[in-house]
């Protein structure tokens, strides 16, 4: 960080990040005594919950389709994660669903409900109805809306559009708080024996993404310059059916996949239908499958199209009733869902790699925690089933909570004061519009090496040195060092398996691949795999 601190502030836990996750975690960590600093880059309201359309997968005591139980929605979660799932992980997440959802509910959140009780629905990937929502499509708005009103009623701190920089680290490699830039990037020092990371995802390392602007991996970035590994990076999840604009930059409106949970069907350009003997589920395979269908269709170019397909929804009954924000995203762009195909393309979604964290939050450095999408928890595997996301945010985090309730009194933690503010060290800065246009080329669907080769040559090529003095510095270094992060773990792993596909080892090879891979900085401020780590610090 560049310049010295000119302020400074103190709490028990501080929390990066204001989604699901994060506010989950304060309000626990609050009702447990503990003096809470909720610390989010954009407004408390702006993090990438509020986007989510489809729902929360969950199987309720007394309100589930008959024959559903927790134990099929685990069986669904570890198919989608292509053998990379930790089961324990899954069965303990999955199992401390129903009490999030009861305690959701009890803050105000307010769920549709049909024939007077929850209304469910069916997304890719799920054998059962067990997806509920809100608003139609808006679930995440509606668990974002209860969450920040529940905060603001507690009266939690929150420091709005203010970006954390750096952990503080003690001697003996301990997290003791975090340097942070204010909104006119003036630097300051929050002291705190514990830090949970809540910083969501990564989405703006592509063009196209269904993630807000502020999805710059910076969680991530901060967590491997504080000691801590990361794994399962490669797993990009890319969304199969976001809404296709011409020339589209940026965040793009999501068709949520509870569309084709509703009987709409995937058509290319010549009419059609792109599942039909791709997968058992057809429409509903898990997302991996349905987005590398539409990357194979589309690069046929039926009809002389080749950057999206069309999403025939004009079966459903009261498609703007269901539907509402999907239904203006169409209209905004000319389309009538009631009479028109929809335009969709695939656009990155979802990480399911990130921090390697515990199911109670705990990584493997001293006071850092995380939870949601920035973590690693083992739940997602290769490819995460569809509204697992927002379950574990609301589990996950109340965990994590819990944790640094019993680290702190069980006296685990260290003395913030130890804490030693970082040096301002320059970092690896690549230009952001040669970097989402190279991970766009090489590394989205449909890899390979000559690909991935050419993606770390320009990337080298587009990085200079600098020191993280403003927000759009620590965003563009952490989306230059994850960059890196991907590409090495995708250009190892030499199989096909989940959101990962490569085109030259299209097969899945469990023989050498069932297994992740760990990441961590380099002496020179890189991610590299570990093995590789070890190898240079032998040498």
């Amino acid at each position: 960080m560049g310049g010295s601190a000119r302020w400074e502030a103190e709490a028990d836990l501080v929390v990066l990040g204001s989604g699901v996750a994060g506010l989950t975690a304060a309000l626990r960590a609050q009702a447990l005594g503990l003096r809470v600093l909720v610390v989010t880059k954009a407004g408390v309201a702006d993090g990438n919950t509020r986007w989510a359309q489809g729902g929360v997968a969950v199987v309720l005591d007394g309100e589930h389709e008959d024959g559903d139980s927790v134990d099929r929605h685990v069986t669904d979660t570890l198919a989608a994660g292509a053998g990379l799932c930790d089961d324990d992980a899954v069965c303990a997440i999955l199992a401390g669903g129903p009490a999030a959802v009861a305690r959701l509910r009890a803050l105000g959140a307010r769920f549709d409900s049909r024939d007077g009780s929850l209304a469910r629905t069916r997304e890719g990937g799920h054998s059962s109805f067990r997806v509920i929502h809100a608003g139609g499509d808006a679930t995440g708005a509606e668990v974002e809306r209860a969450l920040v009103a529940e905060s603001g009623g507690r009266q939690v701190a929150v420091l709005e559009r203010h970006i954390a920089v750096d952990a503080l680290r003690t001697p003996l490699g301990a997290v003791a708080g975090v340097t942070v830039l204010d909104p006119d990037g003036v630097p300051g020092i929050l002291r705190a024996p514990a830090v949970l990371l809540a910083t969501g995802g990564l989405g703006q390392l592509y063009q196209a993404t269904s993630n807000p602007e502020i999805a710059t991996g910076d969680g991530l970035a901060l967590a491997l310059r504080a000691g801590a590994p990361v794994s399962d990076v490669e797993f990009v999840q890319f969304h199969p059916t976001v809404l296709y604009t011409p020339g589209a930059r940026g965040r793009c409106p999501l068709v949520t996949e509870a569309v084709r949970g509703e009987g709409a069907v995937l058509l290319d350009a010549a009419g059609e239908p792109v599942m039909r003997g791709v997968h058992p589920l057809g429409d509903l395979a898990p997302r991996d499958v349905v987005s590398a269908a539409i990357t194979r269709r589309m690069a046929q170019a039926p009809a002389g199209v080749d950057d999206h397909v069309f999403l025939d929804a004009t079966m459903i009954a009261n498609f703007a009733n269901r539907f509402p924000t999907v239904q203006a995203a169409c209209r905004a762009i000319g389309v009538d869902p009631a009479h028109d195909p929809i335009p969709v393309t695939p656009a990155a979604h979802f990480a399911c790699g990130g921090v390697v964290a515990g199911t109670e939050g705990r990584t493997g450095v001293t006071g850092l925690y995380a939870a949601g999408e920035v973590a690693r928890t083992g739940l997602h595997g290769a490819n995460r089933l569809a509204s697992n996301s927002l379950l574990e945010g609301l589990v996950v985090g109340e965990l994590a909570a819990e944790s640094v309730a019993a680290d702190l009194a069980g006296g685990q933690l260290a003395d913030p004061q130890h804490g030693i503010v970082p040096t301002g060290e320059l970092v690896h800065i690549a230009d952001r519009d040669s970097l989402q246009r190279v991970m766009s080329r090489y590394a989205a669907i449909g890899r390979d090496a000559e690909g991935l080769s050419v993606a770390g040559s320009v990337l080298d090529l587009a990085t200079v040195e600098s020191p993280l003095w403003t927000q759009s510095a620590v965003e563009d270094a952490a989306l230059t060092l994850i960059a890196g992060a991907v590409l090495s773990a995708a250009a190892r792993r030499t199989e096909s398996r989940g959101c990962h596909v490569r085109s030259d080892f299209p097969q899945r090879d469990d023989l050498n691949w069932q297994r992740s891979q760990l990441l961590r900085l380099s002496p020179s401020g890189q991610a590299v795999l570990a093995d590789s780590l070890d190898r240079m610090c032998a040498a």
